[in-house]
């Protein structure tokens, strides 16, 4: 099969041709369908993840069909179009595990960091940790809601978001628009915070009916003066100190939930925080539950990101172009 290699940190990825895994006990063998090119694959090459586990196979936004399975899986059968995501598995028994928290288990495995993941024609997956794509979805399509979906629809769950709520978006890239168009379907009202006046029609035509332009307009103050701020500010932006110059435009008892971060600690005066009752939470992707339900109701509501499909071949050329900041729209490697 063919398929690309992450060898090292700060080294480029390798494409070649690698023998079929057989599934073994508790394992399914996925034939790829797609593949999204995320920011975390980006992060494995750069080396910002310390646990990671070299060579190994990106990728964590997969589709595929189940072509095979190992000793003991019942189910999900031959056949099934499923999807994959972040979690690779965790230890199962702790009390994080036990309640339906995988992705909080201190023994978890993360795909395509420590295990093999979707940047190839087969890959072989938890039987556990696969999760039925809904006929309604396009497998190549649906590929980025296995994590940018995912955690875009969880971390608004986390956050409290209801009907009527106002939420404020800080970034429209592949996380931003999704937690945007859920927000809208979910029946609340809607602001997004971005760099330039240039995102503005983006941000229209998403549904939201608030634009801040954070170059141009203190983000705070124009949330702030948004009927007396957000009740939650998602952060999807690659950036903490985004987050941090929003945190005085949220209401009484609002939420600041960080999807998004960079490298930079996160710093906030404490005098309003406590004055306002403010709440600062983060949410990393989602457990396997939670994926079924945003897959759900991204069928539900027909919310599909608009993606570009690429050979694996282009995935290097794709991972450049998102460390120079040049990459426009979201990439997907499509198989067959």
């Amino acid at each position: 099969m063919r398929a690309a290699t992450a060898t090292a940190a700060h080294a480029p990825l390798t494409l070649g041709d690698r023998d079929v895994p057989d599934p073994g006990p508790g394992e399914v063998l996925v034939d790829v369908t797609a593949c999204g090119v995320c920011f975390s694959d980006l992060n494995l090459l750069q080396g910002h993840y310390p646990f990671a586990r070299f060579p190994v196979v990106p990728g964590h936004e997969i589709t595929g069909v189940i072509t095979a399975v190992g000793a003991g899986v019942t189910w999900p059968q031959t056949g099934t179009a499923v999807g994959a995501q972040f979690l690779y598995d965790s230890c199962g028994h702790c009390a994080y595990c036990v309640r339906g928290d995988q992705i909080l288990c201190p023994g978890k495995r993360i795909t395509g960091v420590v295990a093999d993941g979707g940047y190839a024609e087969y890959a072989l997956l938890k039987a556990g940790y696969v999760t039925p794509l809904p006929g309604a979805l396009d497998p190549v399509t649906a590929a980025p809601l296995m994590c940018a979906g995912l955690t875009a629809y969880n971390g608004l769950r986390q956050g409290g978001a209801r009907a009527g709520a106002r939420i404020a978006v800080i970034g429209a890239g592949g996380i931003g628009a999704l937690a945007v168009r859920y927000a809208v379907a979910m029946g609340a009202r809607v602001a997004v915070v971005g760099r330039s006046a240039h995102g503005a029609e983006q941000a229209e035509h998403l549904g939201a009916e608030l634009y801040v332009a954070g170059s141009e307009t203190d983000p705070a103050a124009a949330l702030k003066a948004w009927d007396g701020g957000a009740d939650l500010i998602l952060n999807a932006a690659p950036s903490t100190d985004a987050a941090a110059a929003a945190l005085g435009g949220l209401a009484p008892d609002g939420t600041l939930l960080l999807c998004g971060y960079g490298p930079e600690p996160l710093v906030l005066p404490t005098q309003p925080m406590v004055l306002n009752r403010l709440h600062v939470a983060a949410n990393p992707s989602g457990s396997p539950h939670d994926l079924r339900d945003t897959l759900a109701f991204s069928a539900a509501h027909g919310i599909l990101p608009d993606v570009t499909a690429i050979p694996l071949d282009e995935a290097p050329a794709a991972l450049d172009a998102m460390a120079a900041g040049t990459a426009r729209g979201r990439r997907v490697i499509a198989f067959g």
